[in-house]
């Protein structure tokens, strides 16, 4: 999702950048793997099978690894995908990238405390809702207190770097997690995390050396199933509006999405963006840094390659790693 190759581009070409762009330095695994598949012309030829935006890496390399694929050099995992290579394209051809990192909350929670509660918050491209449960996590922010639910220790600790150096600006963590009264949802498949294959899909959306994820995953699955969000099926763009229409008057809505809108094609994108923004309430963004149309990118402050733009209203306010463990919040312009 950070790379700018489009579905269109040559598999080796996607491969190659991938492995660069977003695998390099966060998983060995994938980087090897996604070098090894650029330069074998064998297994690029299994993947051009896939219709072109089935055959991104991260949603093949998750299809391999639900059917049973393990952490491996190259050569064995490109002789296992051939052996396997059946159910790995079905689950390809029927499920989504929809990686639901509950740490990502921890990006969002400074942005949410600027906005007047109670909230309802309504998330598109929700997957099964763990993002919609700000307020249900405790938070370790760098440097600050750590942050509890108003009714206690949660089970879920996200910790968050803060990235404070010249030319960035404190980040405004807040000292009490925000009022939610409202969550809900856009997916085009929804997932329910009591549903154990839509569980292991999420498992095997999680790199594989990222094992604080997978224990995280699982421990915000029992608190979303305690208290399952609204979700429902369909495109952003055509129930957007409608689901807004059904948040309390009394609370603010926040529309937000993170590494989501990379999926759309650019009318597509504009068109979400046109209807967000005449909603009533806000609008928050976490995404790769040429994909929101209008969005002014601070290039000015330190950044790492792979930061995705924590955007509000449509203004940048920090630079954000994209699965929640660091950010740096950018100056007033």
């Amino acid at each position: 999702m950070r790379t700018s190759v489009d579905n269109e581009a040559p598999t080796a070409e996607r491969y190659r950048a991938f492995a660069e762009v977003e695998a390099r330095g966060m998983s060995k695994t994938y980087d090897a793997w996604a070098l090894g598949v650029a330069g074998d012309p064998a297994t690029i030829a299994l993947i051009d099978e896939l219709p072109p935006a089935k055959r991104q890496p991260n949603l093949v390399f998750s299809a391999a690894r639900f059917n049973g694929a393990e952490p491996a050099p190259y050569d064995a995992f490109k002789n296992w995908l051939r052996e396997h290579w059946p159910p790995v394209r079905h689950t390809a051809e029927t499920h989504a990238t929809q990686t639901n990192e509950a740490g990502r909350c921890a990006l969002h929670v400074p942005a949410l405390a600027e906005i007047d509660g109670p909230l309802a918050l309504l998330e598109v491209g929700a997957s099964a809702g763990l993002c919609l449960y700000p307020d249900r996590y405790g938070y370790r922010y760098a440097g600050r207190e750590r942050l509890d639910p108003a009714d206690g220790a949660s089970r879920v600790i996200l910790d968050c770097e803060t990235r404070e150096t010249r030319g960035t600006a404190p980040v405004p963590v807040p000292t009490h997690l925000p009022d939610v009264v409202w969550r809900a949802g856009i997916d085009l498949n929804p997932l329910d995390v009591t549903n154990p294959d839509d569980l292991a899909w999420l498992d095997a959306l999680i790199w594989p050396e990222h094992d604080d994820r997978r224990e995280r995953l699982r421990a915000a699955a029992s608190i979303v199933a305690a208290d399952p969000p609204h979700l429902v099926a369909g495109d952003l763009n055509e129930r957007l509006a409608a689901l807004a229409a059904e948040a309390p008057g009394d609370a603010t809505l926040v529309v937000f999405h993170t590494a989501v809108i990379a999926y759309l094609d650019e009318p597509a994108r504009a068109g979400f963006v046109e209807t967000v923004r005449t909603l009533p309430g806000h609008w928050l963004s976490v995404e790769g840094r040429s994909i929101v149309p209008g969005i002014r990118v601070r290039d000015d402050v330190p950044n790492d390659s792979t930061d995705f733009v924590l955007a509000l209203d449509g203004v940048q306010r920090a630079w954000a790693q994209p699965h929640g463990r660091a950010l740096t919040w950018v100056p007033n312009p």
